[in-house]
């Protein structure tokens, strides 16, 4: 069975701007206790060893909060650490394959950047659970993202797509209330928590946030 998830405020933990191992699992500690409702390890710059040590150790931090954990793009850290899914983008293992080796109690996502992305993933059935659509800003934190959306083309995507959709992008405190005018099912930052001085005030500030735009 697949576990439940809510997307309104989806964490993307990236261990390097969050200042290594031990401060990832505080700054986790932290975003679940201000209102993180789904967290996905994304590690980039790191080599699978530390991925996979990270992850299992996020583990019983999410579980606690009865959240979601899952991995951008490795399956196989996804698999050795028993995570509760993965987050797949365009270039990476398709989703169809990444389900097939994952089983049908994984939770997949998937990123898309235009209208053609979705309408290919919305031919993919239950092979997926949500979407990510963005970038809706330009941001730093992913130099091979498509050019941004903006807020218009975000709306014109969620409206499009079959699945919950996350946006993801840029997103901070302060365009938080725009970027829910688009109707995602949530939001996804990474530096506005992994940066943050406080990342449970920051959390709970976003979450508060998300809370008043939704219908």
């Amino acid at each position: 069975m697949r576990p439940a998830f809510d997307l309104s405020l989806y964490l993307v933990l990236d261990p390097v701007q969050c200042g290594g191992h031990e401060a990832s699992l505080d700054v986790a500690r932290a975003a679940l206790a201000g209102g993180a409702s789904i967290v996905q390890l994304r590690a980039p710059e790191w080599h699978k060893r530390a991925w996979l040590a990270l992850a299992r150790d996020l583990l019983p931090i999410t579980r606690a909060h009865g959240v979601p954990l899952v991995i951008n793009d490795h399956l196989d850290i996804a698999l050795a650490a028993g995570a509760d899914g993965v987050h797949v983008g365009q270039r990476d293992l398709p989703a169809d394959v990444a389900r097939r080796l994952l089983g049908p109690d994984a939770l997949i996502g998937l990123s898309v950047s235009d209208a053609r992305e979705v309408a290919v993933a919305n031919a993919l059935g239950d092979t997926i659970d949500y979407l990510g659509a963005g970038p809706v800003f330009a941001t730093p934190t992913k130099t091979d993202a498509s050019a941004p959306c903006g807020i218009d083309g975000l709306a014109a995507l969620c409206s499009q797509a079959r699945y919950p959709t996350v946006a993801i992008g840029g997103i901070q405190l302060h365009n938080a209330p725009d970027v829910m005018r688009a109707r995602p099912a949530g939001l996804a930052v990474v530096s506005a928590i992994c940066k943050a001085a406080n990342p449970r005030d920051a959390a709970a500030h976003l979450r508060a946030a998300i809370t008043r735009a939704q219908p």
